[in-house]
C-alpha cells in the first residue's frame, strides 16, 4: 500500500510538515534516522501519526507518492537517493507547506546576513501593521503555522539546501543579499553549483514579483549580467549611481524603488557596519514594496533588537570589549564582523572548516588582528596561514582556557572578537551553543574578577 508522504526527518521542519498533512487527509510517515526529540514525538503521538527512530524501513519508505526531507539531509543520502531513484519527487517543507496556503511570502536567503535581514523584515512588516509570520529556517516551520493559516504575509529565510527542493515555489518579494563560497562540502566543492542554488530564489519570479540583490557583492552582480529574470529587479548598494535604486547618501539610506522615494537616517538604526546597513536597506525595501507606510518603517527600525550571536556585545573586561560573533561560520561573514571593528582585535577562531579561504582575510588581519586563539580540534590551516603575519597564535579546546587566554593577551581598548569562520560541531552542538558557552565564560570570568577586587578592598 502507497503512501500519500513519508518524511525523512523529524525536526521542526518535519514535524511541522508532518502536522499539515495529517490536517489534509494524507496518509503520512515519518522515519528518522536518529533519535527524534521528545517535543517532536509528542507532537506526532498527539496526532496519531505513524513514525519511527534510529533507522528507515526501506519497504516503507520507497512507499511513498511523495518524500519531504528535511534540509539537513543530503541528496546523497542513500535513502534519498534510492527514493529518487525510484522516481519519487522528493521536496522540501516550504515547498509542500506553500500549496495549502494564498498568503503572500517574502523570502530571504543569502550567505550571510539571512538571518538579520529576516528579522529585522518581520519586525518592520509588523510595526507597518501587517498580518504577518515568520518560519522557514527560523522559528517555527511554515507548514506548523499553515495548519491554523492565519497570516496574510510571511516572512522566510530560506537556506540553499531548502531551495534544493522547492520546484514550484515562488516568493512575491524575494530577497539574495550576496553570495560567497559556504557548504561547498553539498555541492560537490564547485562554487558554481552552490551559486546556481541560491538563485533557485528567482526561478519562478514573473513581472508581478520583485527581486532585491545586492548590487555591491560581485559574485550576484556577474551572475546577474548573465542571467534573464522576468521579474523587477531592485538592486541595493552602499553607493549612490544610475543603476542602484537603493543606497546610502549623506548620512541617510535612499530609497528610489517606490513612488514617491524616502529616506532613513543611518544614525537612528540600532544595528551597525556596512554589512547591516545592507541588511537593513534590503529589509526596508521588501516592506516597502509590501505597502508598509515609510514613517510606520523609520519608528519600526528604530525600536529592532538583532539576533544573538550576531556581533553581540557580551561585556566590557578592564577597558576589553567582548564580542560574540559565533553565527560567523565563512570567511565572509568573518570579514564583514573585522569591518564592524576597530583595531586591535584579538580573533578567536576553529572549528569544522567548510573549504575555507582565508586569503579573503589577509589585508584586516595584518591590520587590525595583534593575535589569534584557535579554539578547535583541527588547528593546522589557521595556523598555516596566517603564522606568517601574526606574532601571535594560540590554541585550546577548552572556552574557560580561551577566555583567560584572551585576558592574558587583551589591553585595555583591545576587542575581543569571536568570529570562527567555522562550523562548530567539532567542540559543540552548534553555533548557538558555542556562543552561548563563550558568554558565559566572559560572565565567570568578569564575575570572579569582580569578586576578587572586592575582597582586595576589604583588607
Amino acid at each position: 500500500m502507497s503512501l500519500d508522504l513519508v518524511i525523512l526527518g523529524a525536526g521542526e521542519s518535519g514535524t511541522g510538515a508532518a502536522l499539515l498533512a495529517k490536517a489534509k487527509g494524507l496518509s503520512v510517515f515519518v522515519s528518522d534516522k536518529g533519535s527524534i526529540l521528545p517535543v517532536y514525538k509528542k507532537d506526532l503521538e498527539e496526532a496519531g501519526i505513524e513514525f519511527e527512530e534510529n533507522q528507515h524501513t526501506e519497504s516503507k519508505v520507497l512507499s511513498a507518492k511523495e518524500m519531504v526531507k528535511s534540509p539537513g539531509i543530503p541528496e546523497k543520502a542513500e535513502m534519498v537517493a534510492k527514493a529518487l531513484a525510484a522516481g519519487i519527487p522528493v521536496i522540501d517543507e516550504l515547498e509542500f507547506a506553500s500549496r495549502y496556503t494564498n498568503a503572500r511570502f517574502i523570502g530571504i536567503t543569502g550567505s550571510n546576513g539571512k538571518t538579520t535581514t529576516t528579522l529585522l523584515t518581520f519586525h518592520l512588516m509588523q510595526a507597518c501593521g501587517f498580518s504577518v509570520g515568520l518560519g522557514g529556517n527560523i522559528g517555527q516551520s511554515l507548514a506548523r503555522q499553515v495548519i491554523s493559516d492565519a497570516f496574510d504575509w510571511y516572512v522566510l529565510e530560506i537556506s540553499s539546501f531548502q531551495l534544493d527542493g522547492m520546484h514550484s515555489f515562488r516568493s512575491d518579494i524575494a530577497i539574495l543579499t550576496n553570495i560567497t563560497p559556504d557548504h561547498l562540502d553539498r555541492y560537490d566543492y564547485k562554487f558554481e553549483n552552490y551559486i546556481a542554488s541560491k538563485f533557485r530564489i528567482a526561478q519562478n519570479l514573473g513581472p508581478e514579483q520583485s527581486l532585491i540583490i545586492s548590487a555591491s557583492d560581485p559574485v550576484v552582480s556577474a551572475e546577474v549580467r548573465n542571467r534573464h529574470f522576468a521579474c523587477s529587479l531592485v538592486p541595493v548598494a552602499l553607493n549612490a549611481n544610475a543603476s542602484n535604486l537603493v543606497f546610502v547618501a549623506k548620512g541617510s539610506l535612499v530609497f528610489n524603488h517606490t513612488a514617491p522615494s524616502f529616506s532613513v537616517p543611518v544614525s537612528s538604526l540600532p544595528i551597525s557596519g556596512d554589512h547591516n546597513l545592507m541588511n537593513a536597506m534590503m529589509a526596508i525595501s521588501a516592506v516597502s514594496l509590501a505597502g508598509g507606510d515609510a514613517d510606520k518603517i523609520r519608528e519600526g527600525a528604530n525600536s529592532f533588537v538583532n539576533a544573538p550571536h550576531r556581533c553581540e556585545f557580551v561585556t566590557e573586561i578592564g577597558g576589553v570589549r567582548f564580542i560574540n560573533d559565533s553565527k560567523a561560520t565563512n570567511v565572509d561573514s568573518v570579514k564583514y564582523a573585522f569591518s564592524a571593528f576597530e583595531k586591535p582585535i584579538v580573533w578567536i577562531a576553529g572549528g569544522v572548516d567548510k573549504g575555507n579561504d582565508y586569503a579573503e582575510l589577509d589585508e584586516a588581519v595584518r591590520s587590525k588582528v595583534k593575535a589569534l586563539i584557535c579554539l578547535g580540534k583541527e588547528n593546522d590551516k589557521l595556523k598555516t596561514h596566517f603564522g606568517p603575519m601574526l606574532k601571535l597564535i594560540e590554541e585550546t579546546q577548552s572556552v574557560d582556557d580561551l577566555i583567560d587566554m584572551a585576558l592574558r593577551i587583551s589591553e585595555m581598548g583591545d576587542t575581543v572578537l569571536l568570529s570562527p569562520a567555522c562550523a562548530s560541531f567539532d567542540l559543540f552542538r552548534n553555533y548557538e551553543d558555542r556562543g552561548n558557552q563563550f558568554k558565559a565564560a566572559v560572565l565567570k570570568a568578569e564575575a570572579v574578577l569582580q569578586s576578587q577586587t572586592v575582597n582586595h578592598e576589604k583588607r
